[in-house]
Protein backbone atom coordinates (compact mmCIF):
# COMPACT_ATOMS: atom_id res chain seq x y z
CA UNK A 1 0.00 0.00 0.00
CA UNK A 2 1.42 3.15 -0.74
CA UNK A 3 1.13 6.30 1.70
CA UNK A 4 0.11 9.97 -0.08
CA UNK A 5 0.23 13.33 1.23
CA UNK A 6 -1.80 16.31 -0.37
CA UNK A 7 -0.86 19.65 0.52
CA UNK A 8 -2.34 23.09 -0.47
CA UNK A 9 -2.25 26.06 1.20
CA UNK A 10 -5.03 25.83 3.90
CA UNK A 11 -6.23 22.21 3.13
CA UNK A 12 -9.58 23.62 2.61
CA UNK A 13 -10.47 22.86 -0.91
CA UNK A 14 -7.36 21.38 -3.33
CA UNK A 15 -5.91 19.14 -1.31
CA UNK A 16 -9.58 18.06 0.38
CA UNK A 17 -10.72 17.03 -3.01
CA UNK A 18 -7.68 15.24 -3.96
CA UNK A 19 -7.76 13.53 -0.91
CA UNK A 20 -11.56 11.90 -1.65
CA UNK A 21 -10.95 11.17 -5.36
CA UNK A 22 -7.73 8.97 -4.47
CA UNK A 23 -9.14 7.64 -1.78
CA UNK A 24 -12.14 6.21 -3.69
CA UNK A 25 -10.40 5.73 -6.98
CA UNK A 26 -7.31 4.32 -5.69
CA UNK A 27 -9.62 1.75 -3.03
CA UNK A 28 -7.19 -0.43 -0.70
CA UNK A 29 -3.91 0.66 -2.56
CA UNK A 30 -3.11 3.69 -1.24
CA UNK A 31 -3.54 5.43 2.21
CA UNK A 32 -4.56 9.09 1.75
CA UNK A 33 -4.04 12.21 4.08
CA UNK A 34 -4.05 16.14 3.20
CA UNK A 35 -2.65 18.93 4.56
CA UNK A 36 -2.11 22.54 4.75
CA UNK A 37 0.30 24.92 5.20
CA UNK A 38 -2.15 26.41 7.59
CA UNK A 39 -5.60 24.97 8.54
CA UNK A 40 -8.39 26.59 8.04
CA UNK A 41 -11.38 24.43 7.83
CA UNK A 42 -13.18 22.53 4.54
CA UNK A 43 -14.66 24.45 2.25
CA UNK A 44 -18.39 23.50 2.01
CA UNK A 45 -18.62 24.06 -1.81
CA UNK A 46 -15.76 21.48 -2.30
CA UNK A 47 -17.55 19.27 -0.14
CA UNK A 48 -21.02 19.99 -2.72
CA UNK A 49 -18.99 19.40 -5.98
CA UNK A 50 -17.53 16.36 -4.21
CA UNK A 51 -21.02 15.13 -3.45
CA UNK A 52 -21.89 15.58 -6.88
CA UNK A 53 -20.25 12.51 -8.19
CA UNK A 54 -20.37 10.18 -5.52
CA UNK A 55 -17.26 11.22 -3.56
CA UNK A 56 -18.35 12.19 0.07
CA UNK A 57 -15.40 14.23 1.64
CA UNK A 58 -17.83 15.42 4.54
CA UNK A 59 -16.22 13.71 7.52
CA UNK A 60 -12.81 15.16 6.41
CA UNK A 61 -10.78 17.33 8.51
CA UNK A 62 -8.67 20.36 7.77
CA UNK A 63 -4.91 19.84 9.20
CA UNK A 64 -1.79 21.09 9.37
CA UNK A 65 1.43 19.87 7.39
CA UNK A 66 2.85 20.11 11.72
CA UNK A 67 0.98 17.10 12.16
CA UNK A 68 2.71 14.99 9.76
CA UNK A 69 6.38 15.96 10.06
CA UNK A 70 8.64 13.02 10.34
CA UNK A 71 6.18 10.77 8.90
CA UNK A 72 7.27 8.55 5.88
CA UNK A 73 4.74 9.00 2.50
CA UNK A 74 5.69 7.39 -0.65
CA UNK A 75 4.57 10.52 -2.01
CA UNK A 76 3.87 14.10 -1.37
CA UNK A 77 1.90 15.93 -4.10
CA UNK A 78 1.61 19.40 -3.87
CA UNK A 79 -1.33 21.71 -5.20
CA UNK A 80 -0.07 25.01 -5.74
CA UNK A 81 3.04 26.94 -5.41
CA UNK A 82 2.54 28.26 -2.31
CA UNK A 83 2.32 24.83 -0.74
CA UNK A 84 5.45 23.50 -3.24
CA UNK A 85 7.61 26.71 -1.14
CA UNK A 86 6.73 25.43 2.33
CA UNK A 87 6.44 21.64 1.05
CA UNK A 88 9.20 19.86 4.46
CA UNK A 89 11.24 17.52 3.24
CA UNK A 90 9.73 13.85 4.60
CA UNK A 91 12.42 11.18 5.68
CA UNK A 92 12.84 7.79 3.05
CA UNK A 93 12.15 7.40 -0.30
CA UNK A 94 9.27 10.27 -0.69
CA UNK A 95 8.95 11.31 -4.33
CA UNK A 96 7.35 14.82 -4.66
CA UNK A 97 4.59 16.00 -7.21
CA UNK A 98 3.82 18.96 -8.22
CA UNK A 99 0.29 19.67 -9.50
CA UNK A 100 -0.16 23.61 -9.82
CA UNK A 101 -3.94 24.19 -9.60
CA UNK A 102 -6.09 27.62 -9.27
CA UNK A 103 -7.60 28.20 -5.89
CA UNK A 104 -11.21 27.69 -6.48
CA UNK A 105 -11.67 29.45 -2.98
CA UNK A 106 -10.08 32.77 -4.26
CA UNK A 107 -12.74 33.24 -7.41
CA UNK A 108 -14.66 36.20 -7.49
CA UNK A 109 -17.52 34.73 -8.96
CA UNK A 110 -20.91 34.28 -7.26
CA UNK A 111 -23.61 32.12 -7.16
CA UNK A 112 -23.64 29.09 -9.72
CA UNK A 113 -20.50 30.56 -11.37
CA UNK A 114 -18.82 29.95 -8.33
CA UNK A 115 -19.95 26.35 -8.11
CA UNK A 116 -18.70 25.94 -12.19
CA UNK A 117 -15.21 26.84 -10.78
CA UNK A 118 -15.48 24.34 -7.81
CA UNK A 119 -16.14 22.19 -10.69
CA UNK A 120 -13.37 23.03 -13.26
CA UNK A 121 -10.82 22.40 -10.37
CA UNK A 122 -12.27 19.04 -9.00
CA UNK A 123 -11.71 17.76 -13.05
CA UNK A 124 -8.55 19.16 -12.93
CA UNK A 125 -7.66 16.61 -10.04
CA UNK A 126 -9.53 14.45 -11.21
CA UNK A 127 -7.32 14.21 -14.60
CA UNK A 128 -3.94 14.22 -12.68
CA UNK A 129 -5.81 11.62 -10.34
CA UNK A 130 -6.19 9.72 -13.43
CA UNK A 131 -2.68 9.44 -14.53
CA UNK A 132 -1.49 9.02 -11.60
CA UNK A 133 -3.16 5.80 -10.76
CA UNK A 134 -2.44 4.63 -14.51
CA UNK A 135 1.58 5.31 -13.54
CA UNK A 136 1.20 3.65 -9.80
CA UNK A 137 -1.34 0.58 -10.30
CA UNK A 138 0.12 -2.60 -8.60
Amino acid sequence: MKKVLFLCTGNSCRSQMAEGLLRHLGGDNFEVFSAGVMSIGVNSLAIKVMDEIGVNISAQGSKSIKEFLGQQFDYAITLCDDAKEACPVFPGECKGLHWSLDDPAKANDIGEERVVVFRRIRDQIKSHIDLFLKKNRT
